[in-house]
């Protein structure tokens, strides 16, 4: 059998950190679209990190079931902004409230579901549907023959290939990112979800396909079950009852329960007293994960996200995710001060969950500051914090740093007198005060009273 992990994230573009962080251990990204709105503003952005990260892309047109939607449109706009390596694999035969049938050109079958959705009966494509299937297979064939010099040339020989020499070219070309297959399905009445995860399981490039994770040091790193013991903590949350759970990829090796593990950044030493599989809510104990893996584990004492944890004699150390710059920022303050130093160990839980989220103290302002990546984003927050933590806060515009500055140019002269055994002395002092720009030449010479004076 297979296994597949697989990591839900939101959309929107307040919640980045999640996409960012599961871009950064997995190894496909599944690019789900509104057949409704098709490409939006935050599929772009993230679509740029899966350029960042050399992932895999798959389109999954959503939602065909709605009144509003447009395959035609959906499709169009992802050839707009991503090119013609986006690639159909299947069709729908009817949208909006009709919808239960797709084509789909690489198996050359029509997927039909019953009203309650779930296991589709298999047919044959009808005449109607014959010619679109046949012209939009050849275009599949010929995307996934480019990507292999002997499937090229199988093309020419036989003017067609096979599904298992398709499978090899789609992997090839995903890899490369020259072959980004889209899908249909409506989640909500489960038509094309089983179909989907069928594909993922026999085409998606395997951990072992993939280009080989890179250490601080420029290190690659095998995914070998055989190999030293090495995670990479991405993630922790606290949770009831449970205290932080820490979410980690298996880098290389297998690890086992009750192991001691090396924290390559503090030195300290944890043991992995529990292992788990985690699927939504709920976790599964195993005993053991191997090298592509992903699991969770319990109660480690120094080890925080970004974290490495090596066996004995290991040093790999991965590089921590970057994450984008916040956009938008608020003063924060407990309605009761007697919150105030729960609500900083609230704020230092809080970041390690997501780091997109940034708290100081302005020492000059006197005012906590949070950033993050929108209003929503903060709003969000503040929620969890009055609702989940039970503390009551205020958001404020945090204080401008009003500096006093010079406006315009001024002069003032002096002379300074000085009587000494009947001989007068003094001595003359002339100054000009003007504002600076950035990049103003220095000034070299000064005129007093219709005289020059070099500097």
């Amino acid at each position: 059998g297979k296994k597949l992990n697989i990591i839900d994230c939101p959309g929107a573009d307040d919640f980045i950190n999640g996409a960012i962080t599961s871009l950064g251990i997995t190894d496909t990204s599944l690019m789900v679209l509104n057949a409704t709105q098709g490409v939006e503003v935050g599929t772009q952005n993230l679509f740029r990190y899966t350029e960042k990260y050399k992932k895999p892309v798959i389109f999954v047109v959503n939602q065909l079931d709605h009144e509003k939607a447009n395959y035609e449109s959906t499709v169009e706009s992802i050839h707009e902004s991503f090119g013609n390596k986006a690639v159909i694999v299947q069709y729908p035969v009817n949208i909006g409230a009709e919808f239960n049938a797709v084509v789909d050109v690489l198996k050359m079958k029509m997927y039909k579901w019953k009203p309650e959705g779930g296991a589709p009966d298999v047919l044959e494509i009808p005449e109607s549907e014959s010619a679109k299937a046949a012209e939009l297979h050849n275009t599949l064939v010929e995307a996934s023959a480019e990507n292999d010099e002997s499937l090229m040339e199988l093309y020419f020989d036989k003017g067609s290939l096979d599904e298992d020499e398709m499978r090899q070219g789609m992997r090839k070309g995903m890899i490369a990112r020259n072959l980004f297959p889209i899908f249909c399905v409506s989640a909500e009445k489960d038509m094309g979800v089983r179909r989907l995860m069928e594909f993922l399981g026999n085409i998606v490039p395997f951990v072992s396909e993939m280009p080989k994770p890179v250490t601080k040091d420029g290190v690659e790193v095998a995914v070998d079950a055989k190999g030293p013991v090495s995670l990479y903590v991405f993630k922790a949350s606290i949770e009831p009852h449970i205290g932080e759970v820490s979410y980690f990829k298996v880098m290389s090796g297998t690890v086992k329960e009750g192991d001691d593990l090396y924290n390559i950044n503090t030195g300290a030493k944890e043991r992995m007293s529990q292992l788990y599989c985690v699927a939504g809510n709920s976790r599964e104990k195993v005993s053991e994960l191997q090298a592509g893996d992903i699991g969770a584990t319990v109660k480690l004492k120094e080890t925080k996200t970004n974290h490495t944890l090596n066996a004995k004699g290991c040093e790999y150390k991965f590089n921590p995710i970057q994450y984008p710059e916040p956009k938008y920022r608020v003063a924060v303050k407990p309605v009761n001060e007697a919150d105030d130093e729960k609500l900083g160990e609230i704020f230092v839980r809080i970041h390690e969950e997501d780091p997109t989220i940034i708290v100081e103290y302005s020492k000059e302002l006197k005012q906590i500051i949070v950033s993050g990546q929108g209003e929503f984003h903060l709003n969000t927050m503040k929620w969890r914090i009055e609702n989940i933590d039970k503390v009551p806060i205020n958001y404020m515009n945090p204080k401008i740093p009003y500096r006093e500055t010079i406006t315009k140019q001024a002069r003032a002269d002096y002379r300074h007198k000085k009587q000494s055994g009947g001989a007068g002395q003094f001595g003359e002092v002339h100054i000009i005060i003007e504002p600076y720009y950035e990049g103003m030449p220095a000034p070299t010479v000064y005129k007093f009273n219709g005289q020059e004076f070099k500097m």
